[in-house]
């Protein structure tokens, strides 16, 4: 079953007199799953309210206690697991044993701020005999959170985790085409105890509601995961009010390979990575450099590997990767491929969509690709890898940072001393040596250049929610 999704305001379910039509859609199938509920600017305002009231007694609720109820909250998310998990492939399409991995990771980052929640430190400065200076730290206020339609559980937890970990109180608006998911997560923390108001989530159209969110003097961060473009407006409306803002924007990964490897493991691993999600994952793993000595062997066997990929309903055991998630992706790839195409790649594997009533697209892999090709400048956020060959290590490098871009990169070798300097070429955020895991509960996450800016996870995710306070006793 999947629930009509309604406004969470105040603690309490609110109905709203509009609804978008054919919006909220199983991807595998192209039926629709639930009419979306549209907040309108009197619904918006309350839920900037609610957290506005919520915040000066859950800030000042004892921290022991906090970390009580995103505990608890945890809990309740591993206990509903299979339900939550059975919505998010319904709305999203990814496979089940994914969307089973993600309410997992979802529920440990609850467990890892629960600790943080104990954690936000501040410090005595030493000082001469007769006074007294230290620094404390506060929760920042009011926060508006909001979450893709990639990752709906987690994205939404690295925020709303932290803030309510460091005393803040919530504004959450998730994706419209993934209501069900945040929606869960917030019940689970009501369930546990979490005051009224603490959490809020709203959907409807989102330039209103951020123009909205943005203009509200209440709210004093905004933390954001999204693409580059909307990211930059989003910041041109926080500069009036100089709210605080973490920006979590597009990437498009490199990953080097060097001719250390052995072949089979670093195949089995490109592929994982590269196909998790249907690559619909902002650190996928897309620009594949390849040295030259195992290029050939490298092409042949991702291609290999990639046609093997079962490709279907989320829902059914036997798919490996499922449904782009709209309606939208399918054509956007295709004229990607083709462009690639025109400038000289060669299609290794896949390259179309796939005919049925869902948004599937077959796992593609173009080799020998040019520069010029905009799939190596622009992040094509679908199962698409494009592979090229290189002979020297710092023209591997060059080329990898040669884009706006700096969230992710990868690289597979067995050599430490290589790896260190791939590690200190490489303008990113995050770095796999290895591996392609780029996050985990208890690790900070954020990008570089037009990836954005600020972190979130580990304990340097809490900061961002916390304000540092001087006091000088005399």
């Amino acid at each position: 079953m999947y629930q009509q999704p309604e406004l969470l305001i105040a603690g309490a379910p609110r109905q709203t007199a509009e609804f978008a039509e054919n919006i909220v859609v199983n991807p595998a199938t192209g039926v629709e799953l639930a009419r979306l509920p549209i907040a309108s600017q009197a619904d918006i305002d309350a839920a900037v309210a609610a957290a506005d009231k919520a915040f000066l007694p859950w800030s000042e609720t004892a921290p022991a206690r906090r970390s009580r109820i995103l505990r608890d909250a945890a809990i309740l998310m591993r206990e509903r697991l299979d339900d939550m998990a059975h919505a998010l492939t319904l709305e999203n399409g990814k496979t089940l044993t994914e969307a089973k991995g993600e309410i997992g990771f979802t529920a440990d980052v609850f467990d890892w701020f629960a600790d943080e929640a104990r954690r936000a430190y501040g410090r005595v400065i030493p000082s001469a005999v007769g006074t007294r200076m230290i620094a404390l730290k506060e929760p920042v206020g009011p926060i508006a959170a909001m979450s893709p339609w990639n990752f709906p559980a987690v994205t939404a937890a690295k925020k709303v985790a932290a803030a309510l970990a460091a005393g803040c109180t919530v504004v959450l608006k998730p994706a419209e085409e993934t209501p069900a998911t945040p929606l869960a997560i917030a019940r689970c923390l009501i369930d546990a105890g979490l005051p009224a108001g603490a959490i809020n989530v709203i959907f409807g159209r989102p330039a209103e509601i951020s123009e909205r969110l943005m203009a509200s003097p209440e709210i004093a961060k905004v933390s954001f995961t999204g693409s580059t473009n909307v990211g930059r407006e989003l910041a041109r409306l926080a500069a009036p009010g100089l709210k605080r803002l973490t920006m979590e924007l597009g990437g498009h990964a490199p990953v080097i390979v060097m001719d250390d490897v052995d072949l089979e493991t670093a195949l089995d691993l490109s592929v994982a990575g590269k196909f998790r999600n249907a690559g619909q994952v902002c650190t996928s793993a897309t620009r594949f450099f390849v040295h030259h000595r195992v290029y050939d062997a490298f092409v042949s066997g991702f291609a290999d590997r990639a046609m093997k990929i079962k490709v279907g309903d989320g829902l059914d055991p036997s798919s490996q990767m499922g449904p782009l998630s709209n309606r939208r992706r399918p054509p956007a790839l295709e004229r990607l491929v083709e462009d690639a195409v025109s400038c000289g790649a060669k299609v290794a594997a896949g390259g179309k969509r796939i005919e049925s009533q869902g948004f599937f697209f077959e796992p593609t892999v173009l080799a020998d690709v040019p520069p010029n090709a905009r799939v190596m400048q622009e992040e094509p956020f679908g199962p698409l890898a494009a592979i090229v060959p290189f002979r020297e290590l710092d023209d591997a490098i060059s080329a990898a940072n040669d884009i706006p871009f700096g969230l992710a990169a990868y690289a597979l070798t067995e050599s430490s001393r290589t790896a260190r300097r791939i590690v200190r070429g490489l303008k990113t955020g995050v770095v796999g040596i290895n591996t392609f895991a780029a996050s985990a509960a208890e690790t900070p996450f954020g990008g570089v250049k037009d990836s954005g800016y600020g972190v979130e996870g580990g304990s340097e995710g809490l900061d961002s929610y916390l304000v540092t306070k001087f006091v000088h006793e005399n």
